[in-house]
């Protein structure tokens, strides 16, 4: 394992949104009982929005319509070279019968059980950020 420190350098909007495509697994940030709560699911990137699909006893549904935070990395844990990307947007619940059927094709929940239910994130701020060796 390399112990070097390594140099924190930001990554531009577009840079970020990249990388998002690049993994299917982040984490939904949100309040719950005035506590922040954390959900890892699995996603794709459609149209710069992130989309992740739940069930009907999530807790995350009741951030519909609320700013939410979603973030997603990939960081080598023996060279400790990566990028990790957090994004802050608003929770909208898609409704559209033929949206929804879309995203029921292109993403596979990773869990057991009928999600039926599909949330957008359209990142209202972006920050990322990518863990490099000095040069």
């Amino acid at each position: 394992m390399d112990s070097e420190p390594r140099q924190l350098r930001q990554l531009t909007k577009a840079e970020s949104l990249q990388l998002l495509t690049e993994v299917s697994f982040g984490r939904v940030i949100f309040t719950q009982n005035t506590m922040p709560a954390v959900r890892p699911v699995n996603h794709i990137i459609d149209d710069v929005a992130v989309i992740f699909r739940t069930h009907l006893g999530a807790a995350v549904l009741t951030t519909i319509g609320m700013i939410v935070t979603y973030q997603a990395d990939a960081i080598d844990p023996d060279s400790h070279l990566g990028w990790s990307v957090i994004l802050h947007g608003y929770a909208h619940a898609i409704t559209d019968p033929d949206t929804v059927a879309r995203y029921e094709q292109l993403l596979r929940p990773w869990v057991r059980g009928e999600m039926t239910h599909v949330i957008r994130i359209y990142p209202e701020i972006v920050t990322g950020f990518e863990l490099v060796k000095d040069e």
